[in-house]
């Protein structure tokens, strides 16, 4: 027990007395100290890796979202062209003889 206490009381002593940090402290720990900076740079690299594929990935929704607007539009058109020339040629063949109004209509009585 007491030499527990001496110990630690010897680590606390050389700590206050920056013996701790010597040289042989560093080369009795090399190992130790280049696998905890490996893995520091591991970590930092992998955050950013992370950081860069979420922003990629916010881009990409961003243009998703714009690509199926327009083709959401583009398929209105196409639909909307579809229906009046299929009415026309509707028209042509059961030879009636209907003609799109150049005029907007207009009432004859207000009432």
């Amino acid at each position: 027990m007491a030499e527990k206490a001496k110990n630690s009381t010897k680590i606390i002593k050389g700590t206050l007395q920056g013996r701790f940090l010597s040289f042989e402290f560093f080369k009795r720990n090399a190992v130790y100290i280049i696998a905890a900076v490996i893995m520091t740079l591991m970590y930092i690299s992998n955050k950013y890796v992370c950081q860069s594929s979420i922003k990629e990935m916010m881009d990409l929704k961003i243009q998703l979202a714009n690509a199926q607007t327009d083709c959401v539009n583009a398929s209105a058109r196409y639909n909307s062209m579809i229906r009046e020339s299929q009415m026309k040629k509707l028209v042509d063949t059961m030879h009636i003889n209907l003609d799109a109004p150049e005029q907007p209509p207009y009432k004859l009585i207000d009432q």
